[in-house]
């Protein structure tokens, strides 16, 4: 049987907060007949703080979870955490050098692990497949950026970011942009696959049925509803302005829903606190309700800010499921063509209330238009965002690597 080591940053086990797509790959490729030891942090991203080892240890699941430690942060960009990734990186090169593997997958960010692992691949002449899920540098530039320190400082993760890609036998990318990554670095790798981040849909399903009686709608209310972090790169403020401009232009029932957490969620609610607009926090839920709640929707926002790096996010999968039309004010180029050619919703440029509104006010007066687009979004999650079909291409690359 062969052996394979998925490494990962973060993730979230069952009954945690945060995302899970390496963990569920982790399981799939075992249930496909590798043995698979799943190699991640002891300290949980999305809680900052660590994890209870025994707990972890009674987890049911057919991998074997190895934790390497790390100091842990207190804030998702800031310096500590890139010198705990350091310790992390250190800590995961023994747990794959104290073990033998025939093939090697890894996420990145973080970039500094990800040049670690391939770097132990390359040394054991065994295939490394990087998993492209975000862009660092580019997306911490957003949140901290200081002239000249934060070039030397982010120059690190360029450089990490090359020599993971030079070491890589394949790329997984969850957009068309992060799978052509490499190429900005000029390096060529040519197995290369998009995977979107998507959904377990059955799952979705299930939750959002079983939570259903919980969400109570007041009637004649028209929700505009984002689900996420409360972050940076998440234009929340210009949801709340939009409904305010609807409500004070005398178009009443419009509410925002913004539901999940992060680090500038007080000030997100204290602007809402300041306008008239109807927007409520319903703070982070676990997944099966925050899947009613978007099924209740009668629009969802993927709400980014204009200079933002992002390109098709973990939240889009969720989106499609609920069946419900997408607002769009992410300027990535393939994901703004996405939303038009499948017409599952409508793109509007980030940052102006304004129109946001307008795009609001204008699926509101249109159910037809509304329920043809709700139709769209979710034959698109059952083809193209469903884990149990979408991770088949992973396995495939994995299969090929190893034959």
């Amino acid at each position: 049987m062969k052996k394979l080591a998925v490494v990962t940053t973060s993730t979230a086990f069952p009954g945690e907060k945060g995302l899970n797509r390496m963990f569920y790959l982790a399981e799939l490729l075992c249930k496909r007949g590798y043995a698979v030891d799943f190699i991640t942090s002891d300290f949980q991203h999305w809680t900052k703080s660590h994890r209870d080892p025994k707990a972890v240890e009674a987890l049911e699941t057919p991998c074997r979870i190895l934790l390497a430690h790390e100091p842990g942060y207190t804030k998702n960009v800031q310096i500590k955490r890139i010198f705990s990734h350091r310790t992390l990186a250190k800590n995961i090169k023994k747990l794959l050098q104290a073990n033998t593997y025939d093939l090697v997958y890894c996420d990145i960010p973080d970039n500094y692990v990800a040049a670690t692992a391939a770097k132990y691949a390359q040394k054991q002449g065994i295939p490394f497949v990087v998993d492209v899920e975000d862009l660092w540098p580019e997306a911490m530039k957003m949140a901290f950026h200081v002239p000249v320190i934060s070039d030397v400082l982010f120059s690190y993760f360029s450089r990490d970011a090359k020599k993971a890609y030079k070491r890589s036998s394949g790329v997984i990318g969850s957009s068309d942009t992060y799978r052509d990554t490499p190429l900005k670095y000029k390096v060529e790798i040519p197995l290369r696959a998009t995977v979107y981040v998507g959904n377990d849909l059955a799952a979705f399903d299930k939750g959002a049925a079983e939570n259903a009686e919980k969400i109570q709608k007041p009637a004649g209310e028209f929700w505009v509803t984002y689900a996420g972090t409360l972050g940076t790169s998440y234009d929340i403020p210009t949801l709340i302005r939009a409904v305010d401009l609807l409500k004070k232009q005398g178009h009443t029932g419009i509410r925002a829903m913004i539901l999940g957490d992060g680090p500038l969620r007080g000030e997100f609610e204290a602007l809402a606190k300041e306008l008239e607009g109807d927007v409520t926090f319903a703070g982070y839920l676990p997944h099966g309700e925050m899947a009613a709640y978007l099924v209740r929707s009668d629009a969802v926002i993927n709400s980014v800010v204009k200079n933002a790096p992002q390109s098709i996010v973990s939240k889009i999968g969720d989106y499609l499921a609920a069946k419900t039309p997408m607002i769009n004010t992410c300027v990535d180029p393939e994901f703004w063509k996405k939303v038009e050619d499948d017409g599952f919703g409508l793109n509007v440029l980030p940052e102006d209330p304004q129109a946001l509104a307008d795009t609001i006010l204008k699926l509101k007066n249109d159910p037809k238009t509304c329920a043809a687009m709700s139709d769209v979004a979710r034959r698109i999650a059952e083809e193209q965002f469903d884990r149990p079909k979408a991770f088949g291409r992973i396995v495939d690359m994995v299969d090929q690597l190893l034959k």
